[in-house]
């Protein structure tokens, strides 16, 4: 069974776009200065990153038929919903345990609503 031109080009073009958010990642990882701006770059570039991967393997294999495609786009839906409020609750407690900010950010605005919501 030969896999049709258009569909080799579109798994290659949603593995290369998933492979680019992946390394954008890795970058910010690397470059950012603090644990929020850091956890901001992961968390976008995974969620990215992974659907591309995820999405070109869901189209080849259902094209040869190894896969109905739910368990792909459960995969998807369930990591668009978890990776970000991960890294919302992590970057919380991050913040709440005194992990301090970058000196270069000028914004602290959840310092001024955390003050005025102490309960």
């Amino acid at each position: 069974m030969e896999v049709p031109y258009i569909l080799d080009v579109l798994v290659s073009v949603l593995l290369l776009t998933g492979l680019f958010f992946l390394l954008t990642g890795t970058f910010g990882l690397l470059r950012l200065k603090d644990v929020y701006t850091r956890m901001h770059a992961t968390s976008k570039s995974t969620t990215f990153g992974v659907a591309g991967v995820v999405l070109a393997s869901l189209l080849y294999l259902r094209y040869l038929g190894l896969s109905s495609g739910l368990k792909e786009s459960l995969i998807i839906l369930f990591l668009f919903l978890t990776a970000p409020v991960g890294a919302h609750m992590i970057a919380r407690a991050a913040y709440r345990a005194g992990v301090s900010l970058w000196q270069g950010g000028v914004v602290d605005d959840f310092k001024k609503w955390l003050e005025t919501n102490q309960s």
